[in-house]
Order: C-alpha cells, then sequence, then structure tokens
C-alpha cells in the first residue's frame, strides 16, 4: 500500500513533467496578489489590489511576502505574527503547534481554502505538514473573521488561522501555468515540488501540486552533561519523509463561484525525544510515527438575488496513525504500538439576507461527524455529533460598524458504552468606529464567549481520559486601533500601524494531573487563566532610488497568570512557556531583480512550569536569517516570458543554540538552496 502512494506522487511528477514539454507556454503569473480580491463579471476576470476594512484584528501574510521568508511550512511562517507562541518539538521534523494569546492551541481554527481542519482525537492541527509552496495568503483574525456570511463552525474559534491556496490566474492568451522547483540544504534536506495550473474553460480551471521532502534531521547542539560541563551531540532519530498531492477544480457562474479540491498527505517520522542531560551520547530514541491524511471537500458560493445570497459547504476527511515506542530500541520507553482511525464528515449552509445597504443578517446551519476507532485495551470507540447554528448581523452606519452574532452548539458523543449531551449559546460583539473623514483611522473593539469540548483523548483515552470533563470556557475582552496611509510621492509610500489590547479568561482548564505513577495521568477541569496583553504591528513601504524597502515589525507583551487557587505558592505565576516580551523584525530590498530579505525573531524569558523557580527558568532566545535572491528572464521580460528564480537562505546565521520546549533543540546556522522555474 505505501509503495502504491509513493507510485500516486511520482506519477502526478511525470504527468506535471511531461505536460510542461508539450505545453511549453509562458510562465506562472508573478502578481502578489491575494486570490480572494477579485471579481468575475461573466467571463471576464478582473484582478486588482484593494484595502480590506477589517473589523476584527487580522494579520495577513501574502504573495511576495511568502516567498521572502525563510520557513519551509506555515508554522514557521506564522510565528511572525504578534500575539502566536508556537510550540516545536526539535526543528525541521518535529511537532508544531501554534497558540495564540495564551489561550491554547485547542482554541485555535485552522482553515483551509475556507473550512475548518478538524482533529477530535487531541484537537491539535500539526501546522508543520502544510507546506509554503501553493499558499496564496496565511491570515490570522482574532475573535474570528469580520464578515458575517460564513460557516457557523467559523463563529466556534477564539481566534482562527485561514490558509488560502492560489487560484488559478492566466494571462491574455495563456491556458496553461507551471511551476517546477527544487531545495536541498543542511541535514541532508531536498524539496522537489511542482505545480500545474489549466485552464479547461472561461469559466474552468484546474489545479495540480505536489511535493516530496526529506530530511535526516541530524544537526550538532551543544550539551551541557550532568556534570555541568559543554559538550556538542549530535541529534538522531528526527528524519522525516514526506510526500504530498493536491488537485482542485475551479469555477464561476454569472454571480458566484465553486471549488472542489483533494488533499493526500503521507508521511513518516522519527522522534528524537528529550535531551536529558544525563552523560553524552544517550540519545537513543526510536519512537516512529506514521501519518496518512485525505480529504475531499467542496464549496458553492452564489449570489441569488440583491437580497439573497448562498453558501454551501462539504468535506469527508480520513486521518490514519500509526504510533510505535519499543523499548528494546529505547529503554527509557514503555512499548506503545497503536493505531488510530479516524473520519470526519461536515456540511456547512449559511444564508445571507441584505436588507438594506447599510443593515445585513445571516443563518448558519452546520453538522459534523466525528469517528475514532483504535486499538488500545478498552477502547469505546467514540462517534460525536456535533450541530452548530449562528446567527448574526452587521450594521454599517457611515463612520460606525457593528456586528453581533450568537452561536449555539450541540454536541452528542456515543460510545460503545453510553452516550452523553452538551449544548451551548456563546453570543459574540464588534464595533468599529472612524472618527475622521479622509482619514484611515479606526479604532475597534470586541467581545467574544467560547469554549471548548474536551477532545477524545481528554475524554475517552485509556486509563487516562475522564468521561465527566467539562468543557473549557474562554471570555475575550480586545480594544484597538488601526491607521493606514499611502503616499504617492516622497520616500515614504506606505504606512499601517496597528495596537491592541486584550483581556482574556480561561475557566474549567483541562490539565493532565499524574496518579499513583508516573505512566498513569487523568484529565481535570483545574485550571483558571487570567491573561492581559498587547499586540502591536508596524509595517511600512520605502522607496530609494530604485530599491523598493518592506519593512514589518511586530511586539506582544503577555502577562498570562495562573489564578487556579489563591492559596498556592505558585499564585498568579506566569503560565508555561509564555514570554512577557517577545517580537519579530522582517526587512526586504528589492533591486532590478534582486532581492534580500533579513527576518528576526525574539522570544523573551520564561519558565517551563507555573512555578516561576530558577530551576524552571528558560533563557530568552533570538534567531537572525538572511536571503537573497534572483530572477533570470528568458525571453521578452513580461507575462510571456519564462523565469528561472534562484534563492539562498542562512538560517540562524549567529548558530544560537536554543530550545523553544525545554529539552527539544533546535537547530544551529543551517542553508536552503532553492530553484523555481516558471513557464
Amino acid at each position: 500500500m505505501r509503495y502504491l502512494k509513493r507510485f500516486i506522487v511520482l506519477g502526478c511528477f511525470c504527468s506535471l513533467f511531461s505536460s510542461a514539454i508539450v505545453s511549453a507556454q509562458s510562465r506562472d503569473s508573478l502578481y502578489t496578489l491575494d486570490t480572494n480580491r477579485y471579481n468575475t463579471l461573466s467571463t471576464v476576470k478582473v484582478v486588482a489590489e484593494r484595502m480590506v476594512k477589517e473589523v476584527m484584528p487580522v494579520q495577513v501574510l501574502s504573495g511576495a511576502q511568502l516567498q521572502k521568508l525563510s520557513a519551509y511550512s506555515v508554522a514557521d511562517a506564522v510565528r511572525y505574527f504578534a500575539g502566536v507562541q508556537i510550540k516545536d518539538y526539535g526543528g525541521i521534523g518535529g511537532l508544531k503547534t501554534v497558540n495564540i494569546r495564551s489561550l491554547g492551541s485547542q482554541h485555535v481554527g485552522v482553515f483551509y481554502d475556507g473550512i475548518e481542519l478538524g482533529n477530535a482525537q487531541n484537537g491539535v492541527v500539526d501546522l508543520g505538514r502544510f507546506s509554503l509552496d501553493n499558499m496564496e495568503a496565511i491570515s490570522l483574525y482574532n475573535g474570528q473573521k469580520s464578515a458575517i456570511f460564513q460557516p457557523a463552525k467559523d463563529f466556534a474559534s477564539a481566534n482562527a488561522v485561514y490558509m488560502q491556496t492560489k487560484v488559478p490566474l492566466f494571462a491574455p492568451g495563456k491556458r496553461s501555468n507551471f511551476n517546477f522547483g527544487v531545495k536541498g540544504g543542511s541535514f541532508g534536506a531536498i524539496n522537489p515540488s511542482a505545480l500545474w495550473e489549466q485552464k479547461l474553460s472561461e469559466r474552468v480551471s484546474l489545479s495540480a501540486s505536489t511535493e516530496y521532502m526529506y530530511t535526516n534531521g541530524r544537526f550538532k547542539f551543544t550539551y551541557q552533561t550532568k556534570g555541568g560541563y559543554d559538550t556538542t551531540q549530535r541529534r538522531h532519530n528526527g528524519d522525516v519523509r514526506m510526500e504530498r498531492a493536491e488537485v482542485a477544480l475551479f469555477g464561476v457562474t454569472n454571480d458566484g463561484e465553486w471549488r472542489v479540491k483533494g488533499y493526500f498527505y503521507d508521511s513518516e517520522r522519527g522522534y528524537p525525544g528529550a535531551s536529558v542531560r544525563e552523560e553524552p551520547g544517550k540519545f537513543r530514541h526510536q519512537d516512529r510515527q506514521w501519518d496518512d491524511n485525505f480529504f475531499l471537500q467542496a464549496s458553492w458560493r452564489e449570489k441569488i438575488s440583491d437580497f439573497y445570497s448562498l453558501m454551501l459547504n462539504g468535506k469527508y476527511a480520513y486521518d490514519y496513525l500509526h504510533y510505535l515506542s519499543d523499548p528494546r530500541e529505547d529503554v527509557s520507553t514503555m512499548y506503545v504500538n497503536n493505531h488510530y482511525r479516524q473520519q470526519e464528515g461536515y456540511f456547512s449552509l449559511a444564508n445571507l439576507f441584505n436588507f438594506t445597504k447599510w443593515w445585513s443578517a445571516s443563518l448558519s446551519n452546520d453538522f459534523q461527524w466525528n469517528k475514532l476507532n483504535a486499538d488500545l485495551a478498552d477502547f469505546v470507540y467514540p462517534n460525536r455529533y456535533s450541530l452548530y447554528s449562528a446567527v448574526s448581523t452587521s450594521l454599517s452606519l457611515n463612520r460606525l460598524k457593528l456586528q453581533a452574532s450568537l452561536l449555539h452548539t450541540f454536541i452528542k458523543d456515543k460510545t460503545n458504552l453510553e452516550s452523553s449531551n452538551r449544548s451551548k449559546f456563546t453570543p459574540s460583539a464588534v464595533l468599529s468606529y472612524r472618527p475622521l473623514n479622509g482619514v484611515d483611522l479606526e479604532f475597534r473593539s470586541f467581545y467574544k464567549k467560547v469554549f471548548r469540548m474536551p477532545t477524545f483523548n481528554d475524554l475517552y483515552y485509556t486509563t487516562i481520559g475522564n468521561k465527566s470533563l467539562k468543557p473549557e470556557k474562554a471570555t475575550q475582552y480586545d480594544i484597538g486601533v488601526i491607521y493606514r496611509k499611502s503616499f504617492k510621492e516622497g520616500w515614504l509610500r506606505g504606512l499601517e500601524a496597528q495596537l491592541d489590547g486584550y483581556y482574556n479568561i480561561i475557566e474549567d482548564k483541562i490539565v493532565a494531573l499524574p496518579t499513583s505513577n508516573q505512566f498513569r495521568w487523568t484529565m481535570l477541569n483545574f485550571g483558571k487563566v487570567k491573561i492581559k496583553g498587547l499586540d502591536a504591528l508596524l509595517q511600512t513601504m520605502v522607496k530609494t532610488g530604485e530599491v523598493d524597502w518592506t519593512l514589518r515589525a511586530s511586539y506582544t507583551f503577555q502577562r498570562a497568570e495562573d489564578v487556579t487557587d489563591k492559596t498556592s505558592q505558585w499564585y498568579k505565576g506566569q503560565i508555561p512557556y509564555i514570554p512577557r516580551h517577545s517580537g519579530t523584525a522582517v526587512v526586504s530590498a528589492d533591486y532590478r531583480g534582486w532581492n534580500f530579505n533579513y527576518s528576526f525573531i525574539y522570544t523573551g524569558e520564561r519558565y517551563d512550569s507555573v512555578a516561576n523557580i530558577p530551576e524552571n527558568y528558560q533563557l530568552p532566545w533570538y534567531t537572525s536569517d538572511i536571503g537573497v535572491s534572483k530572477s533570470f528572464y528568458f525571453g521578452t521580460k513580461g507575462v510571456e516570458s519564462k523565469v528561472l528564480r534562484v534563492t539562498l537562505e542562512v538560517n540562524n546565521i549567529f548558530n544560537q543554540q536554543y530550545e523553544v520546549v525545554q529539552c527539544y533543540p533546535m537547530p544551529g546556522t543551517n542553508f536552503k538552496i532553492k530553484l523555481n522555474f516558471i513557464l
């Protein structure tokens, strides 16, 4: 079966390559566009950049910005957003989860082309398995999207990450676009990819992309032994092999659009484990994991009349996970050889009603089914049936914008032993005000309540789960300001500044607590956390002579305190792995086809436990990455030319030895070379 999967992916490469030889058409579009921002009038496509006036706090990386970042995956790119913490368990192949404003990874909704990626087993989506090669834009919303015309599930998350893949765009007279790329670099990394876009008719186009990636994951790191002296060790069992293939159809109608996408991902990886501080050389972790992920999703949006619009979404997903831990290979572990199979079915119907030019409302209803099978002893084989219903409204009164929504969630869990029901109403309210005419200055604020159901692991994992767990509840408050300004003349061409202060409360926080021994834990509603924070973002565009500069900087302050027990000596301790101060900076310069990019990430001091004592102290860390690229044009420069883009990246140029998660060392200085041939 595994050879068949590899044959399928190899077939995609061969098909794309042969199509390129036969067609040999002109280059792929180099426009740095947000593919959500175009209108369709019959068979004429009008494409243009435009400034979207978001009511909710949003940060976006799109087009050329994503290409210039020193990033392997979506997880690497998301690090440049304010208010984000990425838990990275060991570099290229390690698990990568996102935590926004300290609410926890399970409170982050991750959406792929408008439909949420689910994981009922543990509630976490590994962003490391999503490539940037076919990505048009990544957006981070605090609260929810500004638009009320969306599925009900979009209202259910405290924060959301939206990944938007590229929609085919064709130059006049073109019917095909091709983009072939290969990356290679440190740790034996090799990463070929291919993208084929085909115009099937004036209203229907096709996109197919595929990639393969392998790395041995072996890198050196500085290590302090139990005796207190430093030595150098090499990371083992960090190899990753993965294949990804996607095929999508895009269509337009007179007053709408539709798309169908199939996604396949297959990987095998080792988990190098924690580098505990014992004798040098004791790094023999041999845990292995195999993943197969497949989904087929479709969406259709149509404007039926000036008064009524309709949107339908549907999805089926199948996820397989095999985890192996063998004490014969690693004496520090227990024997685990588990297989998990998840299935998900999803359907959504959203309705938009435009009563006047300034007042609209929507009604959305979603149904989702999740099933988990596992070969664990005494496993209860849970099924989850979820119904989401959301009603929302939007008022646009000159300078004032108001939005409000009410979400009802009904969840029924059924196992081979019993069933249970949960029901909850959660409201949200948004306000935006522009005080001055002709000045793009906007004040905004939102309030939102959310809850997240315990995962299947929380409830039903053998010897660990607790079926009596209550949902984890969160309340969000935010107030902020945004200012934008464009300049037609002078060295400063554009400026955008955002500042948001927020206060979050998490109640009935689900935590894992040990029981009689270290191998038996239980899940309890034990915690309460209060988070006070500040996010700042600044973007500028500068032109000096023939050089175009782009500067982007973000800063985050967070005071995330555990207030569970007033009698505890750790009361109001900063929660684990949340720094008080963190920030990023990106500087990019373009000159006659050359591009230079410098990116910087800083994470301040933090603790690996709510006990904020010296033994749990984690040093601050920072990384600096640089990249240089050059585009070579063949034929007439412009939309009909072929392009070869060469990129050299050097990451962690100062070779800082650091850990995002304690005892999981990250790579030092490493490099990457990328070649892209665009037809």
